[in-house]
């Protein structure tokens, strides 16, 4: 395992290409993921932002038209560490594809750790920056037995994390758990 942080740019890093992305959407759509929340990827997401200690965490499938969280885990209730800014929009369940990290984890194919979003100025100026205030994020991708990658698992925080190796070696184990519970549930076994 490799810890392969992004190297800083000076300039905004654009939604990467991707080409995989038709073949993805007829994956998804077979399988009938990415189109509505699924109480498992909640449950699955609230795991994740447990294990990490993040008020943010998801499960969260991308196709051509863009990102959706099937599984998502936000602050809820009193003292909920929330922005302080009203003006910010909530984090919902659609994210257009340039908008946050996980498309760059899917073109990728590997895990992306960025501790404090704004010392990578190609990620700082992404706009989940200043609308939702995320300063860190740590993802894995979900790459299923065909070679696929169907999506992200994922932790975000408002403010910055040293994930470190313990953290990246986490969230690729969680991506590689639920990838076995989708493929499971596939080949006929129980829900997810």
């Amino acid at each position: 395992m490799s810890y392969d942080p992004p190297r800083p740019a000076g300039r905004m890093l654009l939604t990467p290409e991707d080409r995989e992305a038709p073949a993805r959407t007829r994956r998804l759509r077979r399988l009938g993921l990415g189109r509505r929340p699924e109480p498992a990827f909640d449950a699955f997401a609230a795991h994740l932002a447990v294990l990490a200690g993040t008020p943010y965490a998801m499960v969260n499938f991308i196709d051509e038209d863009g990102q959706f969280f099937a599984g998502l885990h936000v602050p809820r209730g009193p003292g909920a560490r929330v922005r302080t800014e009203e003006t910010k929009p909530e984090v919902g369940r659609c994210l257009a594809r340039d908008h946050g990290f996980c498309p760059h984890v899917v073109v990728r194919r590997k895990a992306l750790v960025l501790e404090d979003v704004c010392d990578y100025p190609r990620f700082a100026g992404n706009p989940v920056v200043d609308e939702f205030g995320i300063r860190s994020y740590l993802g894995a991708p979900l790459i299923d037995s065909t070679g696929m990658v169907l999506g992200t698992v994922c932790v975000v925080d408002v403010e910055p994390r040293p994930w470190g190796r313990r953290g990246l070696e986490t969230i690729k184990a969680e991506a590689a758990e639920l990838v076995a519970r989708i493929e499971h549930w596939e080949s006929g076994g129980l829900p997810l």
